[in-house]
């Protein structure tokens, strides 16, 4: 092996040279982790969460463990007769069973609704999807107090609705939709039904069309493709949709006491009573955290049974 030419031996890099270095290659094993960064950047989000979301919710739990007297002063001591009265009193049993009716059947309601609307917008011409687009989105610009209100003018004794079905004869007194469950659950299908229809087209639009064209081509229906290919591989989209229309149902208040009143009240209703009227606070705060539970735990419920039926969907499809 030929020596090394005179003049070029191999240069021993000294103490000084080292601290020269790039602070990548000098201190590499006391490189940062790669998600600090990303921890940094969530940390004002974090902050906001703890502040706005949890320590209320902390708040009104510890409110609903306690007790005040008639005059509104608040009692040494923990106690749990709050929930004692809220699940021994059969109103609120009934009000709970009636939230939870009306919360399911409006995410039942949008999902018929929703899935022509998607699929309008991820499989239509540009011209159709912003069409579609602009009559779902549009009326989220208007306060949902004046949609309540424009629906108890229309589903009164006298209004648009009982108008339409005299003049064509189909009763000659017909009843008001208006203080019922009916007209609750038509206020939250319209005022909800954006919060199916967007999750859906963004679910629907992901789908390859090329899967579509091939259940095509075997012999498929378009009733077929969808219900085989389409709806399955929209499930993500669709948990999505439920979990939103479930939750801002139940948790409802404005539509429930404009077009319900007194004779279809819920959860939300309840607690606005419950503080305004008789000032009892623990009472309402315990309700409070009923319905925060029970949307949880429906919202878990909807996640996995989603979920497993997705992973069960797309294991066959392979």
């Amino acid at each position: 092996m030929p020596s090394p030419e005179k003049g070029h031996r191999p240069m021993a890099i000294s103490s000084s040279e080292t601290l020269a270095l790039p602070p990548l290659q000098a201190r590499r094993g006391l490189q940062a982790p790669p998600w600090l960064p990303g921890m940094w950047l969530m940390a004002p989000t974090v902050l906001f969460l703890l502040v706005c979301f949890l320590y209320p919710v902390l708040h009104v739990m510890t409110l609903s463990v306690t007790a005040q007297t008639v005059d509104g002063a608040n009692v040494d001591g923990w106690t749990l007769a709050n929930y004692t009265r809220l699940f021994s009193v059969d109103l609120y049993l009934r009000i709970l069973l009636r939230t939870l009716r009306i919360a399911a059947l409006a995410c039942v309601c949008c999902v018929v609704l929703a899935y022509p609307l998607a699929l309008g917008i991820a499989r239509g011409t540009p011209l159709m999807a912003r069409l579609v687009t602009v009559a779902v989105v549009a009326p989220l610009l208007v306060n949902v107090v004046v949609r309540a209100y424009g629906w108890s003018a229309i589903l009164s004794r006298n209004g648009a609705l009982n108008q339409v079905i005299k003049g064509l004869g189909i009763a000659d007194n017909p009843g008001q939709l208006l203080y019922t469950e009916w007209a609750v659950l038509i206020a939250c299908v319209h005022v909800y039904l954006p919060f199916m229809v967007m999750p859906l087209a963004q679910a629907i639009s992901r789908i390859d069309r090329s899967v579509e064209e091939a259940a095509r081509i075997a012999g498929a229906t378009r009733l077929q493709t969808f219900w085989r290919v389409v709806f399955p591989l929209s499930l993500p989209g669709l948990s999505v949709g439920v979990s939103l229309v479930f939750s801002l149902s139940a948790a409802a208040y404005v539509m429930p006491q404009i077009l319900g009143g007194n004779f279809s009240p819920l959860l939300g209703t309840l607690i606005e009573q419950q503080i305004v009227s008789l000032s009892d606070w623990p009472f309402a705060a315990a309700i409070a955290c009923l319905l925060i539970v029970v949307v949880l735990a429906s919202n878990i419920v909807f996640l996995r049974f989603f979920n497993r039926r997705f992973a069960r969907w797309t294991a066959g499809a392979r």
